[in-house]
């Protein structure tokens, strides 16, 4: 299992690519997952980097949640708008886990209320996803010349490949 902190020591370039990517849609990605009968689906997501993990988190009994709750894996990408990728863009792939803290809910519930407003404290939360990361990636133009690919797994250290 490798955290959010975990991986920002890790690979800290993809992360900072992610997290500038994170920002700038206002929390916006994309996350794929896996529908009963094995083929993809993708849906928009603002997750959320809270207390050293990531959180997949979202509207309630929707298929994405219930996507995961039968089969854990993801892929989760920054939205990307931008054909030509000059601020970079980044892959995590991972697993979920469900978090089933009660006290732990309320605090991430308040954390929410405090960063957009939206109020679900008091309420206990059946799907409450915390992120194993497993692997992430990352694109990016460097010198508006070369895209440099940097690949990360747990146990190495993030390797890039430049393509001219």
């Amino acid at each position: 299992m490798v955290t959010w902190n975990e991986f920002t020591e890790a690979a800290p370039r993809i992360a900072t690519i992610f997290a500038r990517r994170h920002e700038a849609t206002g929390n916006l990605c994309m996350l794929a997952t896996l529908r009963a009968d094995g083929s993809p689906r993708i849906s928009p997501l603002e997750p959320r980097v809270w207390e050293g993990e990531l959180w997949i988190g979202g509207m309630p009994n929707t298929t994405k949640f219930a996507d995961l709750a039968r089969d854990p894996r993801f892929c989760l990408h920054t939205a990307t708008v931008d054909t030509h990728v000059g601020d970079g863009d980044a892959k995590l792939w991972g697993t979920v886990h469900h978090v089933d803290d009660e006290e732990r809910q309320q605090r991430y519930a308040q954390y929410l209320f405090e960063q957009t407003g939206m109020d679900v404290r008091g309420q206990k939360f059946d799907q409450f996803f915390a992120a194993d990361i497993t692997s992430a990636s990352s694109v990016e133009v460097v010198d508006g010349k070369y895209l440099e690919i940097t690949i990360w797994k747990p146990g190495a250290p993030e390797r890039v490949v430049r393509k001219d």
